[in-house]
Formats: structure tokens, sequence, C-alpha cells
């Protein structure tokens, strides 16, 4: 195998971005940052940026997780997860109504799957405003969005329980 053709340089990375990913569940966040930047130096990707701000942000430092998430939109603006994980770090810092932009840009973007995750966290920002109908709406769109995910029943389930 070449190493300087192009699909051998793009199989690199992806075992790099792989390991980094791994390394990072294992909450080994130095070493996955290490990799997910070896992998971004072979081949660039807007997953292997958002990945390394998630990283970043496990270790608390939110202003690189927000910069990397910018630089993964500006190689790819359709892709939702950068703009969903910038809402969800501003809403970590106490900033609702900058979080509530970003993950509504999350929802208008045309590559993103994981909506729940956004649908709760706006469904979060609604209930601190007082307005809980309009967050049970929120989290209810999360559950229909993934119905096996905890949190959106969980809250859902709480604040219907407040309300009654």
């Amino acid at each position: 195998m070449n190493e300087n053709n192009p699909e051998s340089l793009i199989s690199k990375s992806k075992e790099y971005l792989l390991k980094a990913y791994q390394l990072q569940m294992d909450g080994k966040f130095e070493e996955a940052i290490l990799n997910y930047k070896k992998s971004l130096n072979i081949h660039p990707t807007p997953e292997a940026h958002t990945y390394l701000g998630w990283t970043y942000s496990f270790i608390g430092d939110f202003e690189k997780a927000i910069d990397e998430c910018k630089t993964a939109i500006s190689l790819d603006p359709e892709f939702g997860n950068p703009y969903n994980d910038i809402g969800a770090y501003l809403l970590q810092q106490g900033k609702p109504e900058e979080a509530l932009t970003w993950l509504e840009l999350a929802l208008n973007a045309k590559r993103f799957s994981n909506k729940h995750f956004a649908l709760l966290n706006i469904g979060k920002i609604l209930e601190q405003k007082g307005l809980w109908f309009e967050a049970l709406s929120e989290y209810r769109k999360s559950m229909e969005s993934a119905p096996e995910y905890v949190p959106a029943k969980q809250n859902y389930n709480r604040l219907q329980g407040m309300l009654n």
C-alpha cells in the first residue's frame, strides 16, 4: 500500500480518528486529543473537529471546544453536530439565549441525525424561562425523534408531573 495515495491517507486518518474516539471513551483525553490532531493533520474532516471539540469540553476547555466546532462548520455547514455541540457548551456555561440560536441552527442542518439532543436542550431552555408547555412540546419531540432516549422521557415525565 502506497502511503502517499489518497485512499491510504484517508484510511490512516480514519485509524487515528477511531483510536482517538476509543481513548476519549476510556477517559484518556490528552491521548485522544493527540490522535484527533494526527487524524486532522492527514485529512481534516468536520467529524474529527467536532469530536476533538467534544474532548476539549470533557476537560472544561469550552473555548477550544467551540473553536473546533466552528472549524467543523466551516468545512461542512450542513453538518448539524457542531451547531448542537456549541449550543450544549453554551448551555453548560449558563448562556441559554446564545445556546438557543445554535440549537436551532442544528435542527435546520441537512446532515444531522441526532435531533433529539438539540430538542432536549431547547426544552431545558424553555423550561428555565418558565415556558412549561412549550418545554413539554420539545421534550415530546425529542422522545418521538429517539424513542429510547431516556433523558427526554425523564424530563418530560418530571415536568408533566409538576404541572399536574
